[in-house]
């Protein structure tokens, strides 16, 4: 038999799906929880989502016009970076606020690594984490019916009862997309019929959360308590629309679960035991970085000439 191969480019496999097509059924996914945000906040709301897509399109725009590369803001990225920065947002926080994350998201998280495919982590959960880093009191500042109080999951950690229905509704404080839980499964359910997303780190996400919680928080396995946890904060933003992110998720079936046992059980250690009642954000990030690790170790073997049998 003959040694010589035929060698092509890459990929090698092959899809109708485009990246703006991607990227534009996600858009579609998240507009149930944009519009609820929107209804449930107010006109500032609209704001920061629409400065927010604004700075991150035009941030790409200057970027490869200045460094002379090839014009990529119609792939739409930058415009789902963007929506899912302003969705991480407080809808009391102010326009400039927006600006600077995503200035931050695009330019130093995505663009200076390369552009999309390069950024190694999650570039809308950087410039939320960013934006927490340096106005932390405006970052929590969460209000709602025209009141400034805390969040349910506060609430749970002080021990205060919370409305589940509510909580499932979104009829509570929060980031503007995080609140309803109803219209976030809505876009999760429809990105897992287009095929969009993987269920293996969103299933895997969730139940190693709920086990974790079950051990750990003090509750037991309370279905009321644990309930509230899967619904309140960003865990339903972060486990579908999040995690699930191609770039900064393993390509292994194995490693995408190892991926999200990770981000559930660092969200856990992180509500459990730290300071704030959140983690969500954090606990992706952390685990983004440990991507190249877990496609190492969960790398198929080959198999024929130079592999194992």
């Amino acid at each position: 038999m003959s040694d010589n191969y035929n060698v092509s480019a890459s990929p090698h496999v092959r899809s109708r799906m485009t990246t703006s097509t991607i990227m534009f059924l996600v858009i579609i996914a998240l507009l149930p929880a944009t519009g609820y945000g929107i209804y449930h906040f107010g006109f500032n709301s609209a704001l920061l989502v629409a400065v927010s897509i604004a700075a991150c399109v035009l941030t790409e725009l200057g970027y490869t016009l200045l460094t002379r590369q090839r014009m990529t803001i119609g792939d739409l990225s930058a415009v789902l970076t963007g929506l899912l920065l302003a969705l991480n947002l407080p809808p009391s926080a102010p326009w400039w606020m927006a600006v600077i994350g995503s200035v931050f998201a695009i330019l130093v998280v995505k663009m200076l690594f390369g552009g999309l495919g390069q950024n190694f982590m999650n570039p809308a959960l950087a410039g939320r984490c960013f934006l927490v880093i340096c106005f932390t009191a405006r970052m929590t500042d969460f209000t709602y019916d025209g009141i400034t109080g805390a969040t349910p999951l506060a609430l749970i950690r002080e021990g205060s009862p919370v409305s589940l229905s509510d909580m499932f509704i979104g009829k509570i404080g929060g980031t503007i997309g995080e609140v309803s839980t109803l219209a976030l499964l809505i876009g999760a359910v429809f990105l897992i019929i287009m095929g969009i997303i993987d269920f293996r780190i969103s299933l895997s996400y969730l139940v190693s959360f709920v086990i974790f919680m079950g051990l750990f928080a003090g509750n037991g396995w309370n279905i009321e308590y644990l309930a509230a946890q899967l619904c309140g904060g960003g865990l339903m933003l972060g486990a579908f629309f999040m995690a699930t992110d191609y770039v900064t998720s393993p390509i292994t079936k194995t490693g995408r679960v190892i991926f999200g046992i990770c981000c559930g059980l660092l969200t856990g250690v992180f509500r459990v035991f730290s300071s704030s009642a959140e983690g969500v954000s954090y606990a992706i990030i952390i685990s983004n970085l440990l991507v190249p690790l877990i496609e190492k170790m969960t790398v198929p073997k080959c198999f024929g000439k130079g592999g194992e049998n």
